[in-house]
């Protein structure tokens, strides 16, 4: 008798599905005017300013590791989420270097961002032909018309909730005005969980799974995004910048209203944040009264709320054999930092 093999741990999950993809994305890029092509390869990593190669980190790979592991899901060989990943990769990219620019981040996984390494108009540039990129892989495909669609209405959620992420800022901390929790939850689930369940569901779908599948694909993954932006939201106030790449309580000092802040500030403990905030200079103080006023604590309950019904959404889903641990193998992964 054949002993049981273990499943894969996320890392070795993650590496598997960016080996599948990792050949198609760099053809489809290699579609890309010269410069444009060089500023997206910087941003995947690939290479340093001038074109020279590099082993940089190009991050965590999740999204297109989920849209193959739909198509698996669905039933189907893994090869046909390939373009599904492709097209949510290039689309993640885009977004992180116009997200950068409206952040005024100056660096993305230690290194400059590429606004800062080549200018800011080169950089919007890069993005648009990604995203240009994105929709033309999808189009080339037979389901073509669908996956466009289910991309493009991915999209308008992601600039929704980035509107909001940006409207909050401006926005006052206490009074009829200030930003609810139920507002931050919407935001989250359209900035980030719109696109991690595009890329399962589209994987899925090349793969030739019905609407009830890829809706469910669709919905945990939206959950699964409201919980990483929480625990994000942990990690911009308290996280480690040798683990993170960015400044310590980068987050408060820009004023966003994460829901450690939104929480702490909806307790009676957290009355003097909004002079903090306010204040140049003290967000070691801000930090330390949000977590005095419950706001972490709250962010990662929240967060284990929405991972739970992700992880339950999953578990009813009609999904094929084993495909269900992959995906909580990369939920848990993606999650699981913090909580």
């Amino acid at each position: 008798m054949t002993a049981l093999q273990a499943p894969p741990a996320a890392p070795e999950l993650l590496a598997h599905c960016a080996g599948l993809v990792r050949p198609a994305l760099r053809q489809a890029m290699g579609r890309l005017h010269p410069w444009l092509g060089e500023m997206a390869a910087y941003s995947f990593g690939w290479c340093e300013v001038g074109g020279a190669p590099a082993t940089a980190s190009g991050g965590k790979g999740v999204r297109q590791a989920l849209a193959v592991l739909g198509a698996r899901a669905a039933g189907a060989d893994e090869h046909a989420g390939i373009p599904a990943a492709v097209a949510v990769e290039l689309v993640h990219v885009f977004s992180l270097l116009h997200d950068d620019i409206m952040d005024g981040d100056a660096t993305r996984r230690r290194r400059p961002a590429v606004w800062k390494a080549y200018g800011t108009g080169p950089a919007v540039l890069a993005g648009d032909a990604l995203f240009a990129l994105a929709v033309e892989t999808l189009a080339a495909v037979p389901q073509g018309a669908g996956a466009v669609r289910l991309l493009s209405a991915a999209l308008a959620d992601l600039m929704r909730g980035q509107a909001d992420d940006l409207l909050f800022t401006g926005r006052p901390c206490t009074g009829p005005d200030r930003v609810t929790v139920e507002e931050y939850r919407s935001m989250a689930e359209a900035k980030t969980g719109a696109l991690l369940g595009c890329a399962a569901a589209l994987g899925a779908l090349l793969g030739g799974a019905d609407e009830d599948t890829t809706s469910a694909l669709d919905r945990a993954g939206r959950h699964l995004g409201i919980a990483f932006q929480l625990v994000d939201d942990v990690l911009g106030i308290w996280g480690d910048p040798a683990v993170t790449g960015k400044p310590t309580g980068g987050d408060l000092r820009e004023r966003k209203k994460t829901y450690p802040v939104l929480a702490a500030l909806d307790s009676p403990a957290g009355r003097a944040l909004p002079e903090l905030l306010d204040s140049p200079g003290r967000s070691e103080e801000a930090a330390e009264l949000i977590d005095a006023a419950g706001g972490r604590t709250a962010a990662l309950a929240e967060a284990r709320t929405h991972t739970a019904t992700a992880r339950a959404l999953l578990s009813r889903a009609p999904l094929a054999a084993g495909a269900t641990g992959d995906l909580l193998t990369v939920l848990d992964f993606l999650v699981g930092r913090e909580l």
